[in-house]
């Protein structure tokens, strides 16, 4: 009786689980891109290539930045009906609060693209020399 009582407790926790994962792996559905340029050896000449499918529709750059991406970010988009160009800027903000001060860092720039229908598009990534400085790129879908 005690192994039942303890039994369908845990079977109810595996089953929240499972269900949760299934939300978290829906909200990656947005996703047409992602890089995380972190490695040095990821760059060719300076620059991230990359070439990948993407569908009509509207989209925009998501970052996620620190103290040591690069100050200026330069991408370019290129296929059959897209040609986007963007030196999106680094900035951070000081934030203080009565124990501690921190900085957040975002990029500054046009980071909304549409692209009018389905073709193979490649990718630019130019850090402008700074390949140390870590950085993730997406571009989501709205």
């Amino acid at each position: 009786m005690n192994k039942k009582i303890i039994i369908i407790p845990i079977v109810i926790i595996i089953g929240i689980f499972a269900v949760m994962s299934l939300d978290s792996s829906e909200k990656n559905d947005n996703i047409a891109f992602h890089v995380t340029l972190a490695d040095p050896q990821l760059y060719e000449n300076g620059i991230y290539t990359e070439s990948f499918d993407i569908k009509n529709g509207e989209y925009y750059f998501r970052f996620v930045p620190n103290g040591s991406s690069p100050e200026i970010l330069s991408i370019s988009l290129d296929g059959y009906s897209i040609k986007f160009s963007e030196d999106f800027q680094l900035k951070n903000t000081l934030h203080k609060t009565g124990i501690s001060e921190y900085y957040t860092w975002k990029y500054l720039g046009e980071n909304k693209i549409t692209i009018l229908e389905d073709q193979r598009v490649s990718i630019n990534i130019n850090p402008n020399g700074n390949v140390m400085g870590s950085v993730s790129v997406d571009i989501l879908q709205n």
